[in-house]
C-alpha cells in the first residue's frame, strides 16, 4: 500500500509539473444580436426605417486558452474527458510560433472585416443598393508604392484597363515583369472623402507612375494590397467589444436584416448560429463547433443555424433540445426562419452527421 501511495504521489506530482504542447477550447459567451451588450444596443441604425424585433439571434463564441499559457499534463487528460471542452495541439490555435498580441490584431482584423461583410450581406439580401469601389487597402513600407499611393486611394485603372474588383489589380500588375513600369489611375483619398461627404462622385483623377519590383514568388509586384471600400445609404454600428475573428458574421447579418424587415424574422424563438459571411452572402465554416452548441445550448438555445461545411462535425454530438439547421448562404438562414415563423419544422434542412 506504501509503494502504491508513493507511485500515487508522483504521478500526480508529474501531472502537475510536467507542461505539453496543448490548448484549450472552451464555450465562450454567446450574445443576442437584437438586444443589448453591456448596456447599449449590438446593432444600431440611424437614417433608415426600423423594426421591433422579438425572440434571439445571438452569436456565439469560443473561449480559448492564451498563447503563453503553458498547460500541464493533468489539465490536458482533464480537457480529453470532459465532455464540455477540447485539447488541441498549441500550434493548431497559435500556428508559427503566433504571439498572443499578434493572433488578437489578427482577430481583431478579421472581426471587423466580418462586420463589414455583414452589412453588405444584409443590405443585398434586401435589395437595398450597396456602392462599392476598390481601394489601395495597405502600402507596404519600402515598397514602390510608398510615397505615391496612400491608403484609400480609390484605383480605377491600371495601365488604361478599368479596375471593377479588386483582384483585378493584381492580375494586371503582374502582367508586368519586375523592373517595368505601371500605371495606376486613382482618385486620391482626400478627394475621395471629401466628395463621399458632398454626396457627389469625384472628378478628379491622377495618373501615378512606378516600377515593379521582384517578389519571393517571382511575381511583379508594387507593394500594396487592394481591397473593397462600401458605402451605405445610412448608418449601420455594430457594438461588440472584446470578440474577435469572423465568425459573427451570419448572425450580425441576420441581424440587421431583421431590424430592417417589418414581419419579425425570428417569430419570438431562440435561434442562435455562427458562420462566415461572404459580401455576396455565402455562408462559410468556421473553428470550435462544439463548444458552440454547448454554449448556445446553456444560454437556452432551440435552433442553431450551421454552416454546410460544419454539419457533419456538429451532428455527431448534439446538445440535447438543440435542433441543427444547415445554411449555405444568408438567404437559406433566413428561409429557415421564415418556416420556424410558421411553425413549419418539417422540411428545415438539417444536419447529419453522414
Amino acid at each position: 500500500m506504501l509503494a502504491s501511495t508513493l507511485m500515487l504521489i508522483a504521478l500526480l506530482c508529474a501531472g502537475v509539473l510536467i507542461k505539453v504542447p496543448y490548448s484549450e477550447m472552451s464555450p465562450g459567451p454567446t450574445v443576442n444580436t437584437l438586444g443589448d451588450h453591456d448596456g447599449e444596443p449590438v446593432l444600431q441604425i440611424s437614417g433608415h426605417k426600423t423594426y421591433p424585433t422579438t425572440g434571439n439571434l445571438n452569436m456565439t463564441t469560443v473561449r480559448v486558452t492564451s498563447a503563453d499559457y503553458k498547460m500541464n499534463l493533468a489539465e490536458a487528460v482533464y480537457g480529453w474527458l470532459a465532455h464540455d471542452n477540447i485539447v488541441v495541439p498549441h500550434d493548431t490555435l497559435y500556428p508559427d510560433g503566433k504571439t498572443e498580441q499578434q493572433s488578437s490584431q489578427e482577430n481583431a482584423e478579421e472581426f471587423s472585416q466580418s462586420q463589414e461583410s455583414a452589412k453588405v450581406a444584409a443590405l443585398k439580401e434586401l435589395d437595398i443598393p450597396v456602392k462599392s469601389q476598390v481601394v489601395a487597402a495597405t502600402v507596404f513600407k519600402d515598397g514602390p508604392a510608398e510615397g505615391k499611393l496612400h491608403a484609400g486611394d480609390v484605383i480605377k485603372k491600371v495601365d488604361g484597363a478599368p479596375v471593377k474588383e479588386w483582384p483585378d489589380v493584381a492580375k494586371l500588375v503582374t502582367k508586368h515583369k519586375a523592373g517595368e513600369d505601371v500605371v495606376f489611375t486613382v482618385v486620391p483619398v482626400k478627394e475621395a472623402a471629401a466628395a463621399e461627404k458632398a454626396g457627389k462622385e469625384p472628378t478628379r483623377t491622377e495618373d501615378v507612375k512606378m516600377t515593379t519590383e521582384k517578389a519571393k514568388d517571382g511575381r511583379a509586384v508594387v507593394g500594396i494590397e487592394a481591397g473593397t471600400d462600401h458605402t451605405f445609404p445610412f448608418t449601420i454600428d455594430i457594438k461588440l467589444a472584446d470578440v474577435g475573428g469572423p465568425s459573427a458574421g451570419l448572425m450580425f447579418a441576420l441581424g440587421i436584416v431583421d431590424k430592417l424587415t417589418p414581419e419579425d424574422l425570428t417569430g419570438g424563438k431562440f435561434v442562435a448560429g455562427t458562420g462566415t459571411i461572404e459580401v455576396d452572402g455565402k455562408v462559410g465554416p468556421i473553428g470550435g463547433i462544439e463548444m458552440k452548441t454547448v454554449g448556445a445550448r446553456e444560454k437556452g438555445a432551440e435552433y442553431f443555424l450551421t454552416p454546410k461545411d460544419n454539419c457533419a462535425t456538429a451532428a455527431k454530438d448534439v446538445p440535447d433540445g438543440l435542433t441543427l439547421i444547415k445554411v449555405d448562404t444568408i438567404d437559406d438562414a433566413v428561409k429557415s426562419l421564415k418556416d420556424l415563423r410558421k411553425g413549419d419544422t418539417a422540411d428545415l434542412p438539417k444536419c447529419t452527421a453522414e
